[in-house]
């Protein structure tokens, strides 16, 4: 596999352009490879290939398919450190991270569509009429760089398993464990053009793939901005588009809560990934009489903070490219009031790399653009509240709606908050995400949702056949 080839109809072929852009380790700032930036003419390439292919592909039986997903998943398992390292070197992630997130979020992903599909019933009766549920057709799937492999096999693996074919533009700041998972795909035996990847930017190949006639679904993930401009350039042809966009999930702490506990537990899940995470709760609320000792917590949970991975369970690695580490340090930089700790610049000792101080800001104003606006960084709002009426009510003035997170002293309580926030996802006093629930937001964090069954039915269409089978309801 030359890093500068596309996987087009079943095999490595060359761009039909010379544009190349380097892909750069953020942790050393130097490339790590050279890859080619495709034209629209190698993207119709890529969709006509999955177009000729789906005919066949999609009459493939569930059986078959079954079969076709448990050999990649063989393949992925069996290549899992290969991945974990392209995940490392091309968006920074600490190796340990790497290993125990990044690598096990794809597998799952694979697995759930396994699992899935063996009980899925695609037709279903009606009366005399047949209900049946039909794979979309040819999907165009934008993936980014912040979780390449998580982003890129919840969107696959349910679309291979109900019977699409794909083209996929992975980010081209971090594509080369996309490309990977193709020549993995390649050895599993899937067939020619059901699977195609074309690296190339968003003006080109992303706006190439909303826009395309012969592509019936576009699924996205990245910035609302973006994510916009795809919904805009798909509505010509009036096709199908999943978005899962950004966040500035809201994490209240309420009074009767293990403080302590709870705001250790929220400062961490904000710096994981170097906080690059579109559901990560950077906005914590909490009761206006413990913000003091909140803010300590804060500070010792942001001073433990290793860039190495001497300790996997406080390593944080680098923003993932130069370009977002210049644009979370402008956003901490246009903030008048001082942080608590971090702040602009490197950490102290570091030099060379993307990373970021983490840091943490307190009272908090929640109108403040650094509590509205999506950071994508290390870098925590504490807001405090006078009540629980209030605090709700922070929660919800975003244009935001992805997730939320509620602690409360009983399971009871905090599902009673929960209900009242407007958003597609809520963590129950420091529960983890379930990949069989479905994932994704409310208002400005996109339509559509992945994971599970309903991520699974987001690339099939609804066929009803009246008069299928003799009326029952007849004399």
């Amino acid at each position: 596999m030359n890093p500068q080839d596309f996987y087009i109809d079943g095999q490595w072929v060359k761009p039909l352009g010379a544009e190349t852009l380097a892909v750069i380790n953020p942790s050393t700032e130097c490339a790590i490879a050279s890859i080619s930036l495709g034209s629209r003419a190698d993207l119709d390439l890529a969709v006509a290939a999955a177009k000729r292919a789906f005919d066949s592909y999609s009459q493939w039986t569930a059986e078959q398919r079954l079969a076709l997903l448990a050999a990649i998943i063989d393949g992925y398992r069996q290549h899992s450190e290969a991945l974990a390292q392209c995940v490392h070197e091309e968006m920074g992630a600490p190796l340990s991270l790497a290993r125990s997130a990044h690598v096990p979020a794809g597998l799952g992903h694979l697995q759930r569509a396994y699992e899935l599909l063996k009980d899925y019933e695609f037709d279903r009766a009606h009366g005399s009429t047949l209900i049946s549920r039909e794979p979309i057709g040819v999907c165009g799937l934008i993936t980014p760089w912040n979780w390449p492999l998580n982003q890129l096999t919840c969107k696959l693996a349910p679309a291979l398993a109900v019977g699409c074919t794909l083209v996929l533009k992975p980010s081209e700041k971090a594509p080369l464990s996309a490309m990977l998972l193709a020549d993995i795909l390649h050895r599993a035996g899937v067939p020619k053009g059901v699977f195609n990847l074309v690296n190339g930017d968003g003006p080109t190949l992303g706006d190439g793939i909303a826009r395309h006639a012969d592509i019936d679904m576009v699924s996205f993930t990245g910035s609302t901005g973006a994510g916009i401009a795809v919904a805009k350039a798909a509505a010509e042809t009036v096709k199908r588009v999943s978005q899962e966009l950004g966040g500035k999930s809201a994490n209240l702490i309420l009074v009767d809560a293990d403080l302590d506990a709870a705001v250790r537990h929220g400062v961490s899940s904000c710096f994981r990934n170097s906080g690059q995470s579109c559901n990560a709760p950077t906005r914590l609320l909490i009761p206006r009489a413990v913000q003091a000792r909140a803010v300590q917590i804060a500070r010792e949970v942001a001073a433990q903070v290793c860039f190495d991975d001497s300790n996997p369970a406080t390593a944080m690695g680098p923003l993932a490219n130069q370009a977002q580490f210049e644009r979370v340090q402008a956003l901490l930089g246009a903030v008048d009031q001082p942080p608590v700790c971090g702040g602009v610049g490197r950490p102290d000792g570091v030099t060379t790399g993307f990373y970021t101080r983490p840091t943490v800001f307190a009272d908090v104003d929640p109108q403040l653009p650094i509590a509205r606006e999506e950071v994508f960084g290390p870098v925590l709002v504490i807001i405090p509240y006078d009540s629980e009426e209030q605090a709700i009510a922070i929660a919800n003035d975003s244009p935001y709606g992805l997730s939320g997170y509620v602690t409360a002293g009983t399971l009871e309580r905090a599902r009673s908050v929960a209900r009242r926030l407007r958003t597609g996802m809520v963590h129950l006093n420091g529960s983890k995400a379930d990949n069989g629930a479905p994932f994704g937001g409310y208002k400005q964090s996109g339509n559509g949702r992945e994971w599970g069954v309903f991520g699974l039915e987001d690339y099939l269409e609804v066929k009803s056949m009246f008069g299928y089978a003799p009326d029952p309801d007849a004399v």
